[in-house]
């Protein structure tokens, strides 16, 4: 998979570029977004617009939203799927709008590896630019670069109004966790905000590459579910990561050592940890999540906390069984077999990544 990555990467940034060019010029903006009533300044959307996104997109970033894409193309059997990436980078940059608005929203220092966005720009930039990453890939299909017919161009905008506005039912549950000093969520409640917060941005990715080859509704349900299992499971993953990995290792992992611990998120590990724990250790494990600032020493006591009551290996467990789970949404498909195989593959792959 990760040769996959390394292959498709400076394709997949010319095709984003193609959507939001490096250079903003008066052609681009006459083309993309139409006349003005007046007149563009193209230094200033240049400065605040793509000057913080390509600043965010050249960090890094896996773009493993967009090779999922193609991998699935290549289970439909297309011929070149080479041909869909301006549908392909759709939820990729939709992916980079919502972490730039969801670093603001959690008061977030590190963004692979760098000061985030806002506390470069200033807020009133990074949640523009964030936002503008949510409207601008819709201008896509409205230039229709794969002639698709009127009938598929607003499936495919009915589908991105509905999971778009699923993401932020999830966001809205994430920040009413963070705001309570009490851990109330159940482990069910957070899979749902996760399939949301997370899960729909890559049900995207299945849902238009579905739509956008014409695929039957019950192959596009069940490429669906599969993406949200496996999205699901890489956010758990994640979690785990940011737990697991050493201070020196998380910076090239892009964060803080425990980061999720100092930003106060309501994880899985959190949810069990607090369940199974008494009344003076979920008292302290609260305290600190809500805390403003934390030491290395009460980093390490929460940690101890999730490794005392297994919770680390509780959400590794759930992580494994959703990517079992996906996988079993494959297996009635008629796809191609190789591609098939790799599908699966992937779904091993975001619980068994090192970084």
């Amino acid at each position: 998979m990760r040769e996959l990555l390394d292959e498709w990467r400076p394709r997949i940034d010319e095709a984003i570029e193609e959507v939001l060019p490096r250079t903003i010029t008066r052609d681009y903006l006459h083309d993309y977004f139409g006349e003005p009533s007046y007149q563009y300044d193209e230094e200033g959307i240049q400065c605040a617009l793509a000057e913080p996104v390509w600043e965010l997109l050249d960090r890094g970033g896996k773009r493993w939203r967009v090779v999922l894409f193609i991998q699935l193309l290549q289970a439909f059997d297309i011929e070149d799927p080479s041909a869909y990436l301006p549908y392909a980078v759709i939820p990729e940059i939709l992916h980079n709008g919502t972490i730039i608005v969801d670093d603001v929203e959690d008061d977030a220092t590190i963004r692979r590896g760098e000061p985030a966005l806002h506390l470069v720009y200033g807020d009133d930039v990074a949640l523009n630019a964030g936002n503008a990453l949510y409207f601008i890939p819709l201008k896509i299909i409205t230039h229709n670069p794969g002639d698709l017919d009127a009938d598929t161009r607003l499936r495919a905008y009915e589908m991105l109004m509905h999971e778009l506005n699923r993401t932020h039912l999830g966001q809205g549950m994430d920040i009413c966790w963070h705001n309570d000093e009490m851990i109330t969520a159940s482990p069910e409640e957070y899979l749902e905000m996760t399939a949301c917060k997370t899960g729909c941005l890559v049900r995207i990715v299945a849902r238009l590459a579905s739509i956008t080859t014409e695929q039957p509704v019950d192959v596009e349900r069940a490429v669906a579910d599969y993406a949200e299992k496996v999205a699901i499971a890489f956010q758990i993953s994640d979690d785990i990561l940011d737990i697991e990995h050493t201070l020196d290792e998380a910076g090239d992992f892009g964060k803080q050592f425990g980061n999720d611990i100092r930003e106060g998120k309501t994880t899985l590990m959190a949810i069990h940890a607090a369940t199974h724990a008494t009344a003076d250790e979920r008292a302290q494990l609260e305290s600190i999540l809500h805390a403003t600032s934390n030491s290395e020493e009460e980093i390490m006591d929460v940690i101890r906390l999730y490794e005392r009551y297994d919770s680390i290996e509780f959400a590794r467990h759930q992580a494994d069984k959703l990517s079992a789970q996906a996988r079993e949404q494959l297996d009635g498909l008629n796809l191609n077999p190789d591609a098939k195989e790799n599908l699966k593959e992937f779904s091993r792959f975001v619980i068994e990544r090192d970084h």
